[in-house]
């Protein structure tokens, strides 16, 4: 089959997952642009009105074969791929069904603790190159369908789904390295900036380690813009996708606590203590250049932090039963 744009600048694009958080907030865009939307995933939150919707299960090939019957995508945005093993069947599944295939990655890629990686000196942005997909190692006998083995190894089975992809054949591939996202009040699902609105209004401690790193950041609108950006471009391989400006625990708390009107509380974490979200003692904080050469505009993390952390405020304010 002829996989192409349609009249002008509409799209058939496809988007697993897409049910929550940027992700929903891309098909929404997408759709508003007037692309043809079709979202796969579970079942278990149906996409806006004139979106297509397929309900099924990513890891079942042979459903997921069917279910995409003779339909051709211009684009694909996988949302949800964790293992090399999931990368390997949509690989085959999607093979000849689209010209381009993005798929949404992580920081957590470039953490020096889950892999031997290239030493980064003190300050400097990790640049893409630091994790090559082209060359990275897959090992499919792993136990990646065991819950338990994919949570503690999260970063590689973004690493090895990366890698599998970069060499499938029938589609060219980018994948997004989106740093941790923020922003979205109640859209916001991983509870992660409620843990500072919480703590900081309640004048509870913020475990922090002994010298806490900066890392980055990025809201979610704007990873949606980006990968909404990825749809239309025609760049391969890894790109970073994070806001200028990185920022460490303290930057963050204190954020919060001028917004709140409050002071934050400190505690140094002892060793292997668990620690507050975004307090790292390792660098990882990635450049951003490769993105901005390709034509993409950031902001700046304190452009929209304050408004992101009003929003955690408001949530944190409502009362529950």
């Amino acid at each position: 089959m002829t996989i192409g744009l349609q009249d002008g600048d509409m799209q058939r694009i496809c988007v697993i997952g897409g049910s929550r958080y940027f992700g929903k907030l891309l098909v929404e865009r997408l759709q508003a642009a007037g692309h043809q939307v079709t979202v796969i995933n579970r079942g278990s939150t149906p996409p806006p009105a004139g979106v297509e919707h397929l309900v099924v299960d990513r890891d079942d090939e042979a459903a997921l074969t069917a279910a995409l019957d003779a339909r051709a995508f211009d684009v694909v945005v996988d949302q949800v791929c964790y293992t090399p093993v999931q990368a390997a069947v949509a690989a085959r599944a999607f093979a000849g069904r689209t010209r381009r295939y993005v798929m949404t990655s992580t920081i957590e890629v470039y953490d020096p603790a889950t892999a031997a990686l290239p030493a980064v000196p003190s300050g400097t942005p990790v640049s893409e190159e630091s994790v090559d997909p082209a060359t990275w190692k897959v090992a499919m006998d792993l136990p990646w369908h065991d819950d338990a083995y994919l949570e503690a190894h999260y970063a590689e089975g973004k690493r090895q789904a990366e890698a599998v992809f970069t060499h499938a054949a029938g589609f060219s591939f980018a994948t997004v390295r989106s740093a941790h996202v923020l922003g979205g009040g109640v859209r916001e699902f991983t509870g992660r900036l409620a843990h500072y609105a919480g703590r900081v209004t309640l004048g509870e401690e913020i475990t922090v380690h002994a010298k806490a790193l900066p890392t980055v950041f990025i809201h979610y609108e704007e990873l949606a813009d980006l990968l909404m950006w990825a749809t239309a471009a025609d760049f391969t391989g890894p790109v970073n996708a994070c806001s200028d400006g990185p920022l460490d625990v303290h930057g963050l708390a204190e954020t919060v606590a001028a917004q709140a009107g409050r002071e934050a509380v400190y505690r140094t974490a002892a060793a292997g203590e668990e620690v507050s979200p975004f307090s790292v003692d390792r660098h990882y904080a990635m450049s951003n250049a490769r993105a901005k050469a390709l034509g993409f505009s950031f902001s700046r993390t304190t452009d929209w932090l304050p408004g992101a952390v009003a929003e955690a405020l408001a949530v944190s304010a409502v009362p529950t039963d």
